[in-house]
């Protein structure tokens, strides 16, 4: 027998190495250390922009996006496939000209190779030669359909790319942020709606998902391990010189996530669970984090069929529904009671 044939290693649980509470993050609350990753989002939603300020904030050990700390600085290595050598440094340095920082002193280095292809074996000794060679903290991918040629709707293709990608951060012990589409007008939001197979989700330690909504550029944090930061809306600020990503006041709106799975039992959950006088639509909204016109539907619904009822501007529980008048019902919607 082989020696590559005998069995598997095995350590007994109580045996495991204890995690290091100290090593959590790489970028704290944001990406995890030696963390798989996507950002993810529509385009002209700034994804480049944020994995640019990511690969800045690690090799110079500032904030990123000013605000969220990084716990482990370190190498930056960069591979941008749609973008001109030119552009790169243009907007790198103008990330380092808001933080008064000095391009040259920052170990990020780039891959200027006219094309990669991870479905190819040879491609792939080639850059883990490369990041043994450069040994960085984080390796900034953008973006995943220039990176193959194969049809990422295709589990097994997929996943083949993945694993290569998680055996080099496991291999080199580095973070590794892929930039990759949103579906267009998908069904949710957040890392679900990344584009191709389901295996991009199943993959990651970290999502971080841009997206737009009544033209206001939304961040939403996912983390296999870790509670998420709230959203946090952002905007492109600054001169030719400056230019970045600023973390900006924002409607409440930026606050929503996806809407429960089942918004008319969220709903009675939440009237259940509150005082006598029941809540109001303004305390509903916020509590289910839903848009305003989707709430409106659901308590709509609710009311015609006598599971609750209004009184003011505040929503009651009834003990046992109470059909709603006939006339108040059309086609199971009760138009006047949505305000």
């Amino acid at each position: 027998m082989r020696p590559e044939d005998g069995a598997l290693p095995v350590v007994r649980a109580a045996e495991l190495d204890e995690p290091d509470p100290a090593r959590r993050w790489l970028v704290e609350n944001l990406w995890a250390t030696a963390g798989v990753g996507i950002i993810g989002g529509a385009p002209k939603c700034c994804k480049s922009w944020l994995g640019l300020d990511l690969a800045v904030s690690v090799a110079s050990g500032t904030p990123c996006l000013d605000t969220f700390k990084v716990a482990e600085p370190g190498g930056a290595l960069i591979y941008m496939a749609e973008d001109a050598a030119g552009v790169v440094k243009q907007r790198l340095a103008g990330l380092c000209c808001h933080r008064d920082l000095d391009l040259k002193a920052l170990p990020i280095g780039v891959i200027t190779a006219p094309s990669m292809r991870l479905d190819l074996p040879h491609d792939q000794r080639r850059l883990a030669e490369t990041v043994r060679c450069q040994a960085p903290r984080l390796l900034l991918l953008d973006p995943f359909v220039r990176l193959h040629r194969i049809n990422e709707n295709q589990a097994s293709d997929v996943a083949a790319i993945l694993g290569y990608l998680r055996e080099l951060q496991r291999a080199h012990d580095l973070a590794i942020a892929v930039v990759h589409h949103a579906r267009k007008n998908g069904p949710t939001t957040g890392g679900q709606n990344l584009r191709g197979s389901s295996d991009f989700f199943a993959w990651v330690d970290t999502a971080l998902s841009l997206r737009r909504l009544r033209q206001q550029l939304v961040l939403s944090v996912e983390h296999r391990a870790a509670a998420a930061p709230e959203p946090r809306a952002l905007a492109l600020v600054g001169t030719q010189y400056d230019m970045h990503l600023a973390i900006v006041a924002g409607e409440p709106q930026g606050n929503y996530h996806n809407p429960p799975a089942d918004m008319d039992a969220a709903i009675l959950d939440a009237l259940d669970h509150a005082a006598k006088g029941g809540l109001p639509r303004a305390s509903l909204r916020a509590a289910l984090r839903v848009r305003n016109e989707r709430l409106g539907e659901a308590l709509t619904r609710l009311a015609a069929s006598g599971y609750i009822a209004r009184h003011g501007d505040t929503w009651v529980r009834l003990a046992v529904p109470v059909p709603a008048p006939i006339h108040t019902r059309r086609n199971g919607n009760a138009g006047s009671l949505g305000g």
